[in-house]
């Protein structure tokens, strides 16, 4: 496949909508133009990705979904996504377009920042990475070309979602972007385990080590090498870092387990600050045109900026127009600009104007349109949309659409969501002058509230009560055997929360499973019942007793137990346990008197058997051997004997 030199695409409009006017930035996967999005009238930033992924359906379809899930983010700290698609074999993403550059541009131009600013720059991302983690998305690409900057210094997030995409793709990234991303790989990507959301954490440590130092921990010359450097060991943060070390180690840790999540970096960030002065501005680079599309430095003011459709330097415009003759108006005078070969209108091509034609032509068009031009000149505010409610990325793009500065702060909402608006100033319906202030208050979503008392030692059912009723909820229980406290009663919180927590924080906690089971003990046969009961109530089993005869256990033996040695029970199961009679035994009883048959019929009737007869078996019955009254097993012989 051909790819498209970069100035090849400039004046290309993508999806019937897009203009392509320079490229700003271009990476191993894609190709940033600066946009004119010619629906809404305003400047866009559009991802041209590399055509070869065009071919690659699993890229595609995994592009399509990440790039929905990115669209729906709506943070001050992560670049705002507009549309997304695919024109013939080009996909393209367009999000907002940011004049301050990214922070490899400023660390190039610049060299390390302040630990003030690195501060500042933390602090921005971990908010943004906070926000999408808690939407469970993951960037795995956290880089300094990925942290961009308006001209107010606010930074944002971009590629959410990209790199998941990429991952799947058949296409091969150059090896030399693969050893720029490596730079900043987390250990589990380097073992190639699943990642979480602590692996942008540890990526993120990385990026503010080289801000602060100007040098990328573990770099080597090779990209196993860079990976295998940081595998098992942490992050080198000089002591020279000061407060920023502790909190920069910690998220560089080895083991995800032991590193904290954005929203705890967040909160470690804040805990430096207060030990490091007020930082000074951040030296942004701004955004410059690429060789081989336009000269245009597209961070200049509307002013300077090149017409649409032309690849040419800047347009220069008459001092008293600056500000005010939009790409439109152009547009419209060159359509009509006479050709400097000729005297006949010339069709507009892309070439480049001189300064005193466009001054001409403006005046020309100026003179022919009368009114129009007069009233356009004289529109210098506009009225204030309601904002109260909406995204922040509305405000941005009122503010951008009418030339206003936006000043945005932050404030916690019972009810207005995180990433919108809480209030503004001016009102709606307003009229505000271009150049004006545009203050936004954004919501951070509701306060964080105070952990309730009362949750350990009550029923699990209780417990929920009372977290709902701080807008709290119960996340993941565990239980644990108690000797003491009842099954289903909280025993603790499976991790000590702080003293607050964000609202709709869900906490978890270990409930109480009850005793333990125990184990009837197997060694209980033939032991004396003294010993049995002992055995069994010291793990608190108790015992009932009943007796048998047996042939083969001697009496006071353990015949038997139930449930049968070897079984798990509940603790306070009873145990019924047999002990031995000794054998079965019978008194012969006393048959004198009485005939051999009756008894003979009296003896086997108390389990005896007649052995024999001594004497007339005729005579009445004198006695017995054994006599009677002996106890002798049952069963065992007797011999009749006759008078």
């Amino acid at each position: 496949m051909v790819v498209p030199h970069l100035a090849d695409r400039v004046g290309q409009v993508l999806g019937g909508r897009y203009r392509l006017l320079s490229p700003v930035g271009s990476g191993a996967s894609a190709t940033v133009y600066l946009g004119d999005d010619i629906t809404l009238r305003r400047r866009v930033a559009v991802k041209v990705l590399h055509p070869a992924l065009a071919d690659d359906e699993a890229f595609l379809r995994r592009f399509r979904a990440e790039a929905q899930v990115a669209a729906s983010l709506s943070h001050p700290n992560v670049l705002a996504v507009h549309d997304w698609g695919q024109d013939g074999d080009t996909p393209f993403l367009v999000g907002e377009f940011l004049g301050g550059g990214n922070l490899r541009a400023m660390l190039d131009a610049n060299g390390p920042l302040d630990h003030s600013q690195v501060l500042v720059v933390g602090l921005q991302a971990a908010r943004g990475l906070a926000y999408a983690h808690r939407r469970q998305l993951v960037h795995r690409d956290i880089k300094p070309a990925n942290l961009l900057f308006d001209d107010e210094e606010r930074l944002r997030i971009a590629d959410f979602g990209l790199a998941r995409a990429l991952a799947e793709a058949a296409w091969t990234e150059p090896a030399g972007a693969v050893l720029g991303t490596a730079r900043y790989a987390s250990p589990e990507q380097a073992r190639g385990e699943a990642l979480t959301a602590r692996s942008d954490v540890y990526s993120l440590a990385l990026v503010l080590v080289e801000a602060a130092t100007g040098e990328v921990p573990f770099a080597a010359d090779t990209t196993i090498g860079t990976l295998m450097a940081r595998v098992a060991t942490p992050l080198p943060v000089p002591d020279t870092l000061g407060p920023l070390g502790p909190v920069l180690a910690a998220a560089g840790a080895p083991d995800p387990a032991d590193r904290p999540d954005a929203a705890q970096f967040v909160d470690a960030l804040l805990g430096a600050a207060r030990q490091l002065p007020r930082p000074s501005p951040l030296p942004l680079a701004g955004v410059a045109a690429l060789a081989g599309g336009d000269d245009t430095d597209i961070g200049l003011p509307p002013s300077t900026r090149p017409a649409a459709g032309t690849d040419g330097p800047p347009t220069e415009v008459p001092g008293e127009l600056a500000g005010v003759v939009t790409t439109p108006m152009l547009d419209a005078v060159q359509a009509v600009a006479p050709d400097p070969a000729g005297d006949v209108p010339a069709v507009r091509t892309r070439r480049r104007r001189w300064p005193w034609l466009v001054a001409l032509a403006v005046v020309a068009g100026a003179a022919g349109a009368g009114a129009w031009w007069y009233t356009a000149i004289r529109v210098v505010s506009n009225e204030v949309p309601v904002l109260v409610g909406a995204p922040l990325a509305s405000a941005e793009d009122a503010a951008g659409q009418f030339s206003w500065d936006l000043g945005v702060t932050e404030g916690y909402h019972p009810t207005v969501p995180e990433g919108s608006v809480i209030s503004q100033d001016p009102e709606a319906g307003v009229e505000l002058a271009e150049g004006g202030t545009l203050a936004v208050v954004v919501s951070l979503g509701p306060a964080p509230v105070a952990v309730p008392d009362g949750v350990i030692g009550v029923p699990l059912a209780e417990a929920e009560e009372i977290l709902a009723g701080v807008g709290l909820s119960v996340g993941l229980v565990t239980e644990k055997f108690d000797e003491e406290v009842p099954g289903g009663v909280v025993l603790e919180w499976a991790e000590e929360p702080p003293a607050e927590v964000p609202f709709g924080s869900a906490l978890d906690l270990v409930i109480s499973a009850g005793p333990e089971p125990r184990t009837v003990p197997g060694n209980l046969l033939d032991l004396a019942l003294e010993e049995v009961r002992s055995l069994l109530e010291s793990i608190g089993l108790p015992v009932r007793v009943d007796e048998a005869f047996s042939d083969d256990v001697p009496p006071g033996g353990v015949v038997s137990a139930s449930p049968a040695p070897g079984s798990t029970v509940e603790r306070g199961t009873p145990v019924d346990v047999e002990v031995s009679l000794g054998p079965p035994v019978v008194a012969v009883p006393n048959v004198n008197g009485l005939s051999v048959v009756a008894a003979a019929e009296r003896l086997e009737a108390a389990g005896l058997v007649v052995a024999a007869t001594r004497g007339s078996p005729t005579r009445s019955v004198a006695g017995t051997d054994p006599a009677s009254g002996t106890s002798v097993r049952i069963g065992s012989a007797v011999t009749i004997i006759t008078g």
